[in-house]
Parts: structure tokens; sequence; C-alpha cells
């Protein structure tokens, strides 16, 4: 029990912690790992005394991280739905909250997958998607099939593979572990064997959008003030652009 309790309070301890100086912690959406990687490595070309602490998962795991107390200065979500979840618990800044950038939805499947439209998914038996619950992907992708009436029909035929993050569902396509996969545009270009059927129309899902804030401890963090101003900048944007984002 007195071990338990160590472990617990060093935990409380470490997530409790204070920004060292000049680090900014950054938790973003799995889909911005490397364009994200990029603007932070260019950005220390000019700061060279920062250091980036950064953590790439799904919108909801990471949301519900910081919400537990998890040290982060920076959130980027795939979806509003993470950033309002966050918001609404005193967690951010709210007069920071403001749109990164944008994506779209494509299915992306190996040569041997041959479909060109939604409706020629249905005779499919294994499709990856984000965890709807979790990864904005997946909740796009499931509104998307909704929409097109073939939802219900692919779970109940337990076509659908549920992936921990937009990658994992793009790594199980390329390696051919399943059909197809639901991903975003800028993800699909980094596959090495599945190459993108068709866009996903947008009327079937929200607009993807990536909304981003300053945490509550973040906003009292002048290193990720800094940082902040300079992702809403032109620089980061033509960053982002190059990775296959789309302008606010």
């Amino acid at each position: 029990m007195a071990k338990t309790m160590t472990i617990l309070l060093t935990l409380l301890l470490c997530w409790s912690a204070p920004a060292l100086a000049g680090e900014v912690r950054i938790f973003a959406a799995a889909s911005l790992n490397n364009a994200m990687k990029e603007i932070s490595s260019q950005y220390k070309q000019t700061h060279p005394g920062i250091a980036f602490v950064e953590n790439y998962a799904g919108s909801g795991t990471l949301a519900r991280q910081v919400d537990a107390g998890a040290p982060a200065d920076l959130f980027v979500s795939a979806n509003p739905r993470w950033v309002e979840y966050l918001r609404e618990r005193g967690r951010l800044a709210p007069e920071t909250i403001g749109v990164l950038t944008r994506n779209a939805l494509v299915f992306v499947s190996r040569k041997e997958t041959a479909v060109a439209s939604l409706a020629e998914t249905a005779p499919l038996q294994r499709i990856a998607i984000g965890s709807p619950d979790s990864v904005p992907a997946g909740d796009y992708a499931r509104q998307a099939l909704e929409g097109a009436g073939l939802y219900e029909d692919l779970a109940a035929a337990g076509a659908l593979v549920f992936a921990k993050d937009v990658r994992q569902a793009l790594m199980y396509a390329d390696c051919g572990e399943v059909d197809g996969a639901f991903v975003y545009r800028t993800d699909a270009l980094l596959a090495l064997h599945a190459t993108v059927r068709f866009v996903v129309p947008e009327g079937l899902y929200p607009r993807v959008t990536y909304p981003m804030a300053l945490t509550a401890i973040g906003a009292k963090n002048p290193e990720a003030q800094a940082f902040f101003a300079y992702l809403n900048g032109d620089e980061a944007m033509s960053v982002l652009e190059k990775h296959g984002f789309a302008p606010r």
C-alpha cells in the first residue's frame, strides 16, 4: 500500500510540475506529427534555447490526459469537440482558441483493392478507421458511412477495424492488413504502398478543422505564448501546406 501511494504521489508531482525554463509541451493530434515536428525544428533554428516536449495521439486520448492533469502548454485537436471538452473543464485559456489548419478525409488502399466510391466499400471485409469515440478521423468516417447508409451493415458484418489513431489506420492499409482505411489526405501522402482511391464527399461529414489553444498553464508560459504566435504566422503555414494541409 505504501509503495502504491509513493508511486501515485510521484506521478502527481510530475504531472503538476511547471515547465522548465525554455520548455514548451505540445499535445497535438497524431495526423499533425510530421508537420508539427518540422515546425518546431524550424522554430528552434532562431530560438536555440527552446526545448519541445511533444505528445502525439488521438485527440480524445490527449484531451483526457490534459483533463487528468498531464502537463501541457499547447493543445491542438483534429476537431472542435475535444477543445470544447477542455474549455468546459477550465483547462484552456479560452481567449486563445482558434483554428490552425484544415484537412480532408480520403479512402486509401493497396492496388489489389480497386474501389472508387463509398458505395464500393460495402463488400469489403476489413476496413480500418480510427476509434470514433476518441479519434476525430474515425468519427468523421463513421458519419460519412452513416450518411451513405453503410455503417450499420459494415459494423454488423465485423468489417470495421478500429485503430487507436489515424496513423495506425494508415499503417494497417499500407501493410495490407486490411482492405483499405479512412484517413486524412495528409496521412495518405506518407503511405509507401497504399494510394488514395477517392476523396470522401464533404457533405457527408463536418469540415475537418484543427482548433488549437494554449492551456491554462501554457498561457502563463512566455515560451509557449511566443511559439503559439509563431504557429499563427506565415512560416508555420508554409510548412503545413507542404505536408498537405489547407489554409484555415
